[in-house]
């Protein structure tokens, strides 16, 4: 018989067995795993051990991989470089010169006999094709470059997205240790221990559990949390959140054969076919509306019920309110605005430009020269075309989306560096307009490594660790046992990687500072773990923020039971009845001993900014009970927790101290004078807080401040109802800097009021800090959200925007001045780049009116608009922070994106290079000696005098990008220029560029090649912009009116009807529907919004959606599931007029979740104009995955 690793290799269970057996739930399921033998018969099959787990051989885990499956599910194939292409090739602007170039190229061969035409014109004519051919290779440059970038990025987040999969451990038994592995490592057969907030890697059965609570919602759509035990329901799925409790389980399917993996499988074929169906309709799609033949709902539908697992989702026809979803960021919404505003400028002088043309030609040539209509006049007419749509693609800002997205992307790679893990693009710029920033105190303010430094035992107060001997004997056993037993057995103390390094704490770091407490009194708490393990537990009531406690009940060796319980001294001193007084001797706890203790230790422990933790314990006897112990006759009734845990016997108080970072004070300076308040938000004691809030320099005391407490908290904000109050709110949070002993409520409440506060001008950008279970709704609901990349669990990650991977304070100033720095990036590419777009297009335009011509040729202006901004926007996007950045105030939410400083700066590099470049144009050619361009006929050659005006306007643009490094309008532009060797480089690689242009461009840039005077004459223009500048700065800008600053504030009134990339439009009244004109518009706008804010990346599983072959074994659950997620899809192309059900799945289905759209890099623009109703994204739909740590 074959072995593998001295065993059999045929396992007694098989793969179809075990997929079974996890389709089965509750009652149900405990039946099931009962004709199986039972989970320690189901682990002998597996040939695994419940203690020790596997042996962990590479043999093995690999056998059982072949066997049972790997935890990966195939990733989606990346888009080819090809496809990126072809995606590049639908812009429209592009698609119109592409057709032009490509006519004129078609007109140039076109040669109809004209009698009337001089021989002398064939030698110039046979150049013709040259402007064509060169306008479709500037267009091929232009698609190749978008796509390369396009390809750059979206492998850049898969990097990032493998880096943050390979970040998520998970705790195994293998060989008798607990270790932490990759979750891709994860095999069946593995025992995994499972604790409060993890995000459950695979599907297992129980083996032992304690007060174990699951969010199965991501699964089942139901929100309540399911009790999960070994009698009750021991199936554990992946995907699911664990909310309460601890446990350990045997993995029995992983990857693809999980029940989350049996789903996204389904659904990756149901996108294909959804897919496929589109495609059908498009084709029979009549007068914008899509058919709804074969749906699964019809869309006479007025009301719609689906089952999905018990839920039933209501739809009517009736409105219904939005879901909320995070606004756009600062700058987005601060960028759609001016894309559309600079749309629609550029077409209208677009479309003027070829109107005038045309004119001009048609009344010069038919009623002026009274000439018939001949053929070769339509290449007349194309030439004019070509002229119109490049002044259309030198008005829209091609460059802008790039430079958001270089910026974005090197500002995050450099973040990674600063221990900042970017999940969400947009968060690292939004993060440079944070106003507020609400932070935890544990781990963040302060090192998290804690230890007891102070104790009171028996009365007697010890500032120092006691020894054991200085303890009566039975209050020190009852202590060290209590301790041990008391606390999660997945926190330890190891011994340091090196001789002399400090000891290593794993786990919650509280309870290792009180397992360090037993080691200093010279106890092996391990010893004691090992003689009562984790299976002997009668009852755990794990720690939560409702209870504020952990307790856990064992039994004794005469029939009774022993409580032990831990937690914040205040609350659990309440419960105390009784207390160990001098000599160990048993004392009733009256109520002024309780406030003499709280007085005279609790408080100045507090004060001193030490945590205090009460240890207590309680007896429950069958026979004769002393004073402080319980009688019973039958097992006490354990759900009765208020009882059980009452009349408690106090065993000890003990401080333990966790002491500030010392970068945090220096780094909190920082952000007050960058102009961010920073307000602590903690669950410790109000003394404990006031004192680190002191010496962490929050509270400042020149300041007005308020410190509260939870309760009086929310006794200020809400009214008689119960209900939070703006308005009350309003009146706390300004002058709050410490909120204490407060619930995730509480922190959720005060980012909410914050955020929606409007009594400060410029409306408040809030960054929370958070690591628990319960910072979830705080951090997605807060602008940025911080999850703590060492203390935080899986779910708090995956609500979070950005990861500190070391839990640092001072890692978050790192990001406001990163943020600053992109903010800054864009505003720098912006002033460069609409200085040139003004000119270019002033000149195209004012050239067709006054000489018939523009002076720059399209090929030329190609050159400078797509290729030079392209480079431009690499130069300037890649500066680097300076200190600088923090001393000066927050944006905020309504400050205009060009501000008054920077409008100056265009309009007066505009009017300098308007000035030259007609000044050129009109007298160019009588200054500089040289045969005039103007009044040239079509097909005559490039002239010397066009050249130099397209080289001075190059020259000009290039002096210009070095001014455009400053916009606050600082007079030194050399400043810092030398530490860019990116910026040096492009700028140097593009002049040479220029040069070859002009000398040797000829026919396909319409260049002819100029002297060395010229060119002297061309660079002195050009760095003309650089003197002009300094005057420009020399002007007040406090005088100028505050029109000029442009791009103000949230731009609802363009985009309420279409949230890009998102539900496109939610209510699909015809007025909402964009008109023909906007299309254009919109297209643009949907391209900068989705480079923006496509790098959104989720977890492993929904990535990986791919289509398998489903075999009967699937559940009716998951088919029910499945189904509504279908019907929802089909919604979308369904009743147009009903709110879309996929849109309540979808709020039902994850909620409050921030959907992510993985690396399919898709622009809203590909999806068909007809379809203007809500898009709903599988992908996203399956939002919760396993390996959510997601970016």
């Amino acid at each position: 018989m074959a072995t593998i690793d001295g065993r059999p290799a045929q396992y007694g269970i098989s793969l179809k067995q075990l997929r079974e057996l996890m389709e089965h739930r509750g009652r149900e399921g405990v039946a099931k795993l009962t004709e199986f033998g039972g989970v320690t018969i189901l682990c002998e099959k597996l040939y695994t051990s419940a203690h020790d787990g596997l042996r962990g051989s590479n043999t093995d885990i690999e056998h059982r991989r072949e066997t049972f499956g790997s935890n990966v599910i195939p990733p989606k194939a990346p888009k080819t470089f090809l496809t990126l292409v072809w995606e590049a090739l639908q812009d429209v602007t592009l698609i119109i010169l592409e057709v032009a170039a490509l006519v004129s190229l078609g007109l140039s061969f076109y040669n109809p006999a004209d009698e009337d035409a001089p021989v002398l014109q064939e030698e110039e004519d046979h150049h013709g094709w040259i402007e064509g051919l060169a306008i479709l290779i500037s267009v091929i440059v232009v698609v190749f470059v978008t796509a390369f970038n396009d390809y750059s990025k979206e492998r850049q987040f898969r990097g990032l997205q493998n880096r943050i999969e390979g970040e998520h451990k998970f705790s195994v038994i293998r060989g008798g240790e607990v270790c932490q592995i990759s979750v891709g490592d994860i095999v069946v057969g593995d025992i995994a221990q499972i604790k409060y907030g993890d995000l459950l890697p695979a599907d297992g059965i129980l083996i032992q559990s304690n007060d174990l609570k699951v969010d199965e919602s991501s699964l089942t759509g139901e929100s309540d949390h399911v009790k999960k035990g070994i009698d009750v329901d021991p199936m554990v799925l992946s995907g699911t959140h664990v909310m309460e409790g601890s446990g350990k389980m045997v993995v029995t399917a992983v990857g693809v054969n999980s029940q989350a993996g049996i789903i996204f499988t389904l659904l990756g074929a149901a996108v294909d076919e959804q897919e496929a169906e589109l495609k059908k309709r498009k084709k029979g799609a009549e007068d914008g509306r899509v058919s709804v033949k074969n749906m699964h709902m019809s869309p006479s539908t007025d009301g719609i019920k689906v089952e999905a697992d018990g839920n039933y989702v209501q739809q009517s026809t009736s409105p219904v309110e939005p879901t909320h979803k995070k606004e756009k960021s600062v700058l987005q919404a601060k960028l759609t605005k001016l894309a559309i505003q600079i749309g629609y400028a550029g077409s209208t002088i677009a479309v003027l430009t070829v109107i005038i043309l045309v004119i001009q030609f048609c009344v010069k040539t038919f009623v002026i020269e009274k000439k018939p209509w001949k053929n070769t006049y339509a290449n007349n007419l194309v030439k004019h075309l070509i002229i119109g749509v490049t002044v259309l693609v030198v008005a829209v800002p091609e460059g802008l989306p790039l430079a958001v997205t270089l910026s974005l992307a090197y500002s995050v790679k450099k973040m990674m560096k600063d221990n900042n893990l970017v999940r969400h693009l947009d968060a690292c710029e939004t993060m440079g307009n944070a106003t507020a920033i609400c932070s935890d105190k544990t781990g963040t303010l302060t090192t998290n490594r804690m230890t007891v430094v102070q104790s009171y035992i028996c009365e007697k107060l010890c500032k120092g660790l006691p020894t054991l001997n200085d303890i009566p004997q039975h209050v020190g056993n009852l202590i060290t046992m209590g301790i041990s037993i008391n606390s999660a057995y997945t926190s330890n103390i190891m011994p340091g990687h090196n001789p002399g390094d400090l000891p290593i704490q794993v786990g919650n770091k509280t309870e290792c500072a009180l397992l360090g407490f037993v080691q200093g009194l010279g106890v092996k708490y391990q010893s004691i773990r090992d003689e009562i393990t984790e299976d002997k537990f009668t009852r755990v009531y794990t720690f939560n923020s409702v209870r504020k406690s952990m307790g856990t009940v064992i039994s004794l060796p005469n029939g009774g039971y022993r409580l032990f319980s831990k937690g914040a001294s205040e609350i659990m001193l309440k419960k105390c009845s009784f207390i160990y007084g001098h000599d160990g001797i048993l004392e009733k706890f009256t109520r002024d001993m309780q406030e003499r203790l709280i007085r005279e230790v609790i408080e100045p422990m507090a004060c001193d900014g030490l945590r205090t933790i009460s240890v207590a314990y309680r007896d429950f006897v069958p026979g004769k009970a002393a004073i402080n112990e319980v009688h019973f006759d039958e097992e006490p009734n354990w759900d009765d927790e208020e009882n059980v845990t009452s009349n408690l016997t106090c065993l000890c108080v003990v401080g333990i101290e966790d002491p500030v970072r010392p970068e945090v004070p220096d780094a909190i300076r920082k952000c007050q004078r960058a102009g961010i308040t920073v307000r602590m938000v903690t669950g410790d004691n109000i003394n404990t807080a006031r004192s680190i809030a002191s010496k962490c320099g929050i509270l400042r005391p020149s300041e007005d401040f308020l410190i509260l407490e939870g309760k009086e908290f929310n006794r200020r904000i809400r009214d008689n109802n119960g209900d939070v109050q703006q308005h009350l709110l309003d009146k706390v949070w300004p002058k709050l800097r410490v909120l204490a002993r407060s619930s995730p409520t509480d922190k959720y409440t005060l980012v909410k009021g914050i955020i929606d506060s409007k009594i400060s001008e410029n409306r408040e950008v809030v960054a929370v800090t958070g690591d628990g279970t319960n910072d979830g709704p705080a951090l997605k609901k807060a602008d940025v959200g911080f999850a703590m990349g060492i203390a935080g669990t899986d779910v708090a990650k995956e609500a979070s925007d950005i990861i500190l991977t070391d839990d640092n304070f001072s890692s978050i100033v790192k990001a406001v001045m990163w943020g600053r720095n992109v903010y800054d990036s864009i505003a720098k590419f912006l002033q460069f780049q609409l200085t040139v777009n003004v000119v270019a297009v002033i000149v195209a335009f004012i050239g067709a009116c006054a000489v018939q011509d523009s002076p720059l040729k399209a090929v030329q202006m190609l050159w400078v608009n797509l290729i030079m901004d392209t480079l431009a926007s690499l130069a300037l996007a890649t500066e680097l922070p300076t200190p600088d950045l923090l001393l000066r105030k927050p944006y905020g939410r309504t400050k205009p994106l060009i501000s008054r400083t920077m409008m100056k700066n265009i309009l007066g590099q505009g009017l300098y290079q308007l000035f030259i470049i007609f000044g050129l144009l009109f007298v160019g050619d009588w200054l500089l000696d040289i045969e005039s361009g103007r009044g040239q006929d079509l097909g005559a050659g490039p002239t010397q005098h066009f050249t130099i005006i397209f080289n001075t306007f190059v020259m000009m643009t290039l002096f210009n990008e070095i001014n455009a490094r400053k916009i606050h309008g600082q007079r030194n532009v050399i400043e810092g220029l030398f530490t860019n060797p990116i910026f040096y480089t492009i700028w140097i690689f593009t002049m040479i560029s220029q040069v070859l242009i002009i000398q040797y461009g000829k026919m396909a840039f319409s260049t002819k090649a100029l002297s060395l005077d010229q060119w002297l004459w061309c660079i002195f223009f050009g760095i003309g912009t650089l003197v002009w500048g300094q005057l420009i700065t020399s002007v007040p800008t406090r005088k100028l009116p505050k029109l000029l600053s442009w791009g103000r504030g949230h731009p609802e009134e363009y985009t309420d009807g279409m949230h890009l990339g998102e539900e496109r439009f939610d209510s699909i009244d015809s007025d909402k529907k964009p008109r023909a004109g906007q299309i254009l518009w919109i297209r643009g706008l949907t391209r900068l919004q989705t480079q923006i804010s496509v790098p959104v990346i989720g977890g492993e599983l929904q990535e990986r959606l791919i289509p398998v072959p489903y075999c009967k074994s699937n559940t009716d659950h998951a088919i029910r599931v499945v189904n509504a997620f279908r019907q929802g899809l089909d919604g979308r192309y369904g009743d147009v007029t009903s709110t879309s059900l996929a849109e309540a799945l979808r709020k039902q289905t994850s909620v409050n979740k921030r959907f992510s759209d993985t690396s399919s890099i898709e622009y809203a623009d590909n999806i068909p104009d007809e379809l203007t109703i809500p898009e709903i994204d599988v992908e996203r739909l399956s939002s919760h995955s396993h390996t959510e740590t997601a970016v």
